[in-house]
């Protein structure tokens, strides 16, 4: 497995984990510019729910790090104005599920501010949420719903896989301009992970081909890259050559990437925690065939979440989210064996 993929805990080198270096962005981004503040439930005092934002209210003061109400429509609502008036607002809401209670801000607003007005209004606003399972939140708190932001003309959408590319992508996504959903994932939170030395950001719309391969394209995001990573090690002892590629950003897609690998490998398998259908696997699946359909040597296939409520029972939840062994199923259902 690449170093990159993976969570390292050797002390020789720096290591973050993945909310730590979400918190060293934040400070970054915060000392080079004056207008980034941050709104959210209990990002202040008490440091955000996974600890994102601790030590930011004491070294940035409660003009820039606010504590708001639980009302996520009024965290929104405040933020797109802010963002209207120079500020550059990252809004944390606790868990994705919520964003429903401010769907008319999001997406009525939000994603729609500079279209209607004709190019005039920027709207540089960042919203940080997190999304996933598989540590027994149940059905109300461990939805994955980047589709939602995908669907609004307006919304730009990153999906960090680990640490590194956390940091990186949030500075950037802070100082582009554009609304953008930040999806991290609850799992990812406490793993470590190596650091690269520098803090230049990462830019938006650009994938990562985090292993290269030959017989097989495995396209993952978020914490759905490990199980394809750990899916394409146990393949190479068989012989099979997957080549695995971390989208990073879910919209805009890089296209280029994503082809180049088809047209190498003739097949393809996509890996994502939200459920089958309507997913953004679809969406993939059916952009590539149109796109590449004369590359391919067999159906796009899509490993995801099956299709019900995530369960709270741990065992439970574990056959319902998608799995090393699906995807390797998969992959020898491609190759005809």
């Amino acid at each position: 497995m690449s170093s990159a993929s993976r969570p390292l805990t050797e002390e020789s080198e720096r290591t973050l984990t993945y909310a730590q270096a979400l918190n060293e962005a934040l400070r970054e981004e915060m000392v080079r510019d004056q207008s980034v503040v941050l709104l959210g439930e209990d990002i202040g005092e008490y440091g955000g729910i996974f600890t994102v934002t601790r030590g930011l209210l004491e070294d940035f003061g409660r003009e820039r790090v606010i504590d708001t109400p639980i009302s996520e429509g009024a965290i929104v609502g405040s933020a797109l104005g802010m963002a209207l008036t120079g500020y550059r607002p990252v809004v944390e809401i606790m868990f994705v599920d919520f964003v429903f209670v401010a769907s008319d801000q999001l997406f009525n607003h939000v994603g729609k501010a500079c279209y209607i007005s004709g190019g005039q209004r920027a709207v540089p606003l960042v919203v940080r949420t997190q999304q996933g399972s598989g540590v027994g939140k149940g059905a109300q708190h461990s939805q994955c719903l980047e589709v939602l932001f995908c669907h609004i003309p307006g919304w730009k959408v990153v999906a960090p896989s680990n640490a590194a590319e956390a940091k990186g992508l949030l500075k950037s996504a802070i100082r582009d301009g554009n609304p953008i959903a930040f999806l991290e994932h609850k799992a990812l939170y406490f793993q470590k992970w190596p650091m690269p030395t520098g803090n230049s950001p990462i830019p938006i719309g650009k994938a990562r081909v985090v292993r290269e391969g030959r017989d097989m394209t495995l396209i993952a995001y978020s914490k759905a890259v490990q199980l394809a990573v750990s899916a394409a090690d146990q393949l190479a002892e068989e012989g099979v050559m997957a080549e695995v590629i971390d989208l990073r950003t879910l919209k805009p897609l890089d296209l280029d990437t994503i082809l180049e690998s088809v047209a190498k490998t003739k097949r393809v398998v996509l890996v994502h925690e939200a459920h089958r259908f309507g997913g953004l696997g679809a969406e993939l699946a059916a952009t590539i065939q149109e796109k590449a359909f004369h590359y391919l040597k067999g159906p796009v296939q899509r490993i995801a979440a099956l299709d019900v409520p995530i369960p709270f029972n741990r065992t439970l939840e574990k056959i319902v989210l998608p799995s090393i062994d699906a995807i390797i199923s998969a992959v020898h259902s491609s190759l005809g064996r």
